[in-house]
């Protein structure tokens, strides 16, 4: 009886064994792993949201214009003289993102900007403008060779390169803040 008691002792711790081993294989070929990536890849949904945005302004600029123009007579001088006032509105078209635009590389976002330009070439109010002088009739090409006067000028005295300095310094400190709370920490912002 001894024996036998050995005997099937033997073959259960045998058993066991056998069935640890082949538990063990079968877990080693279909396991889950987890565990987590420091790295923060942009999705295409977030590079979509960014294009979203749209036209995003950084820098408001608000003109004033006084144009004139004289036109020679036999008798006397007929005088036109309109004041213009505008808003020049400097920022990013978003849309203008291109495809590779937004890019990791190890632990940092990089980031390849549009320009800073114009939002919007029609920025003269013309509820707002007002007939300052003018004597004698003006065919409305006059009043519109004014308009297009007062428009060069305008450009001419907002888009100076201490403005679009400003707007992309308010452009880069904005997108910054944007990228840092998706959860970026080293970002690199360069503008086309």
């Amino acid at each position: 009886m001894k024996k036998i008691h050995i005997i099937i002792g033997v073959v259960v711790v045998i058993a066991v064994i056998a069935v640890f081993f082949w538990v063990k294989s079968a877990l080693k070929s279909n396991y889950i792993e987890i565990g987590s990536n420091e790295n923060i890849e942009p999705t295409p949904t977030q590079i979509q949201s960014i294009r979203d945005i749209g036209e995003w302004e950084f820098l408001s600029i608000s003109a004033e214009e006084m144009v004139d123009t004289v036109r020679k007579g036999f008798f006397s001088d007929d005088e036109l003289v309109r004041i213009y006032y505008g808003t020049l509105r400097l920022g990013i078209n978003m849309q203008n993102l291109s495809e590779d635009a937004i890019r990791v590389q190890s632990d940092t976002l990089q980031v390849t900007l549009p320009k800073v330009t114009l939002l919007d070439k029609d920025f003269i109010d013309e509820a707002k403008t007002k007939s300052f002088y003018e004597s004698g009739k003006w065919p409305p090409q006059a009043h519109q060779a004014l308009y297009q006067k007062a428009h060069r000028q305008m450009l001419h005295h907002c888009l100076t390169k201490e403005n679009l300095t400003t707007a992309q310094s308010n452009a880069e400190s904005q997108l910054r803040n944007l990228f840092t709370q998706l959860g970026y920490k080293t970002i690199t912002l360069t503008f086309e």
